[in-house]
């Protein structure tokens, strides 16, 4: 029933040899060294990972054939991430390099200076070096325009100080495109991008907390009288929050399929347990109070599924999708909540329990409604598209 829709020719054949790769090498080797969702995989281990997956054609997929990619529509990637994810692999996510490597640099390479490509983003896609994305601080979460990280031209240096907050993929990273305030007086114009080397001096990483989701992939990033060359000034000065911003509709959408991916894998536990728990000698999947639940969880995630791969289509024609990639995450992420949390209630104590599949589904889902945009930052995206459509005024 999750099979009904399919992508293009060679979107199908990646997402064949996507599984295949998570069967047949991640769960085994999953298995051999005993990682779960709360494990702290080794670097070593992760690294050979994204080799491996870089030799099977799979990691950096997503980018164009020109880049090494496998040249995906949007469409197919919705397709090939949730699929990873419903999989059910823990380190699923690191097949696509989705916590430090292509995905991060993304649409940057068409900014980048041919030096600045040959240092950091082609080692990124052949799986020599990771990187994350920073923008966000202690004081400025969705208000890029309270950004406090400062970047002082020295020479032909600058001198970077601030404190990024929760900066995912940062823990797994040789480097961060990091956002800092080079003209305090021009607003969100005076933000530019710096490439910064976690190993300049005066860079220092801290991830003494840990995320409900009980995986260790954010981390801070403390800058202290770092030395930047101006040659790590990506896309010109200035036109940092402008990078960063550029491709925040499609982004929005590709978080939708990770969390789809994970409603799915909740509703098929939530069915199976259903089928095999017995209360006064029989399936509680014969309950309808349970029948209903199982319904209502496919009904919207089919719901959700097709939003997304709407959204998709019409980011493939080039269309205008602000408000309906930030409705898609919205709905995406409400209701795949609600499907961990009914999958949970079908489980009953079970459920509760650390260890549990569902348990843990329903702890990093929980997440997606607060990261990459409030649910109420899309809400007010949303309001906004259609308030100026209906009165003409911005």
């Amino acid at each position: 029933m999750f099979m009904t829709f399919t992508g293009s020719e060679n979107g199908e054949q990646v997402r064949r040899e996507a599984l295949a790769f998570i069967e047949d090498y991640l769960k085994p080797l999953e298995r051999e060294h005993g990682i779960t969702h709360e494990s702290e995989v080794p670097m070593d281990l992760l690294r050979q990972i994204w080799k491996d997956s870089r030799e099977a054609g799979l990691y950096g997929a997503q980018l164009p054939e020109k880049l090494g990619g496998r040249g995906l529509t949007i469409y197919d990637q919705c397709l090939l991430k949730e699929d990873i994810v419903s999989a059910g692999a823990v380190l699923g996510g690191h097949v696509l390099g989705e916590l430090g490597g292509p995905p991060r640099v993304g649409h940057l390479f068409q900014f980048a200076s041919e030096a600045q490509l040959e240092s950091h983003f082609l080692p990124v896609i052949r799986a020599e070096r990771t990187c994350c994305f920073a923008l966000t601080e202690p004081n400025a979460g969705s208000d890029a325009s309270r950004l406090a990280t400062q970047a002082v031209k020295d020479g032909d240096d600058y001198i970077l100080n601030g404190h990024k907050r929760y900066i995912s993929g940062a823990p797994y990273s040789d480097f961060a495109i990091l956002m800092a305030v080079t003209d305090p007086d021009a607003g969100a114009k005076g933000v530019t991008a710096f490439l910064v080397d976690f190993s300049m001096p005066g860079v220092s990483l801290n991830s003494d907390y840990l995320p409900i989701s009980g995986q260790r992939s954010h981390a801070d990033i403390i800058l202290e009288n770092v030395r930047v060359p101006a040659s790590h000034v990506v896309g010109g000065l200035g036109r940092g929050f402008l990078l960063g911003m550029s491709r925040i509709n499609v982004n929005r959408l590709l978080h939708c399929p990770t969390m789809l991916g994970l409603a799915r894998q909740a509703l098929m536990e939530a069915a199976t347990y259903a089928s095999g728990r017995e209360q006064f000698g029989t399936p509680i999947a014969s309950f309808q109070a349970i029948q209903h639940m199982l319904a209502d969880m496919a009904t919207e995630l089919h719901a959700a599924r097709s939003m997304m791969l709407d959204v998709a289509s019409r980011l493939d024609r080039s269309e205008d999708t602000r408000e309906a990639s930030a409705m898609c995450k919205l709905f995406a992420s409400e209701r795949a909540f609600q499907i961990a949390d009914r999958a949970l209630q079908i489980h009953g104590g079970v459920g509760l329990m650390k260890g549990s599949k569902v348990e843990f589904i329903f702890r990093a889902l929980r997440m997606f409604r607060i990261v990459t945009g409030t649910s109420e930052i899309q809400r007010n995206t949303i309001a906004k598209g259609m308030l100026k459509e209906l009165t003409g005024k911005q």
